[in-house]
């Protein structure tokens, strides 16, 4: 099984491959609040989840989702979104299509080489006094050796909270709103995505290999997890404007 396939199975049960309740995510987006009419862009979108969620709320905007490998159905996701909404399978560092007046890049800062490569990537879709969704992980205390062996990292992997503001400061960005993931919702995902996987490998008439390889994975994730990097790795979400036209908020709601 490829790793985009293991992750689409552990995340059938929480579409948002991010750390955040639904009620998070609602606060997240109605802040975004890309103006009436508006173009949206999910960079590296997986499933869609953040872009479904936003269109949802918003039945006068349009978007798109760019990923490698999209989760699940385009067909089904522009159904379900009333032909308002595209999921592309292409790579989302070199895709194309216009400006965009809101863009999402939650969780895939590896995909840009960080989050100050992910803004920069952001920067290039994104049309005057657009917005940028950024979500990406933090330490939310000093990194233990047992959290950096189990995430395979390096101290210097993730920075604190006021380093990643920081990073978003020196690349030309304010924040104007944001979130912390809580442990909760942690413990919520990750429960959520060693279940799913594990779910699926036991059910009935499941291939041999490919159950085997599902419960390795999911094990392999929990012992992570658990033994390593719980209460220790964080994830900052933050809506961002460009720090050179800073003004209130869109008068539009979610």
């Amino acid at each position: 099984m490829e790793r985009h396939e293991i992750s689409t199975l552990a995340h059938r049960h929480h579409p948002v491959a991010a750390p955040l309740a639904d009620a998070s995510v609602g606060r997240l987006l109605e802040r975004l609040a890309p103006p009436p009419g508006g173009r949206v862009l999910d960079l590296g979108c997986g499933g869609g989840a953040w872009l479904r969620s936003l269109l949802e709320r918003r039945p006068d905007l349009t978007g798109v989702g760019v990923d490698l490998h999209p989760m699940g159905d385009p067909e089904a996701f522009t159904a379900a979104t009333g032909g308002r909404g595209t999921l592309v399978a292409g790579d989302a560092t070199t895709w194309e299509d216009g400006r965009f007046d809101a863009v999402l890049a939650v969780g895939v800062a590896h995909v840009f080489g960080g989050a100050a490569g992910t803004l920069e990537a952001a920067r290039r879709h994104l049309a005057p006094r657009g917005r940028v969704l950024l979500g990406d992980g933090i330490w939310d205390v000093t990194p233990t050796e047992a959290a950096l062996q189990a995430l395979g990292a390096a101290p210097d992997e993730f920075p604190d909270l006021a380093g990643f503001l920081a990073l978003c400061r020196d690349a030309g960005w304010e924040a104007v709103h944001g979130h912390v993931s809580t442990l909760e919702e942690w413990d919520e995902y990750e429960w959520s995505w060693t279940g799913s996987l594990t779910d699926w490998a036991l059910e009935d008439g499941r291939d041999l290999q490919e159950r085997d390889t599902a419960l390795r994975a999911a094990a392999d994730h929990r012992d992570a997890w658990v033994g390593g990097y719980r209460g220790v790795l964080g994830f900052a979400t933050v809506v961002l404007v460009d720090g050179g036209e800073v003004s209130p908020g869109p008068s539009a709601s979610v």
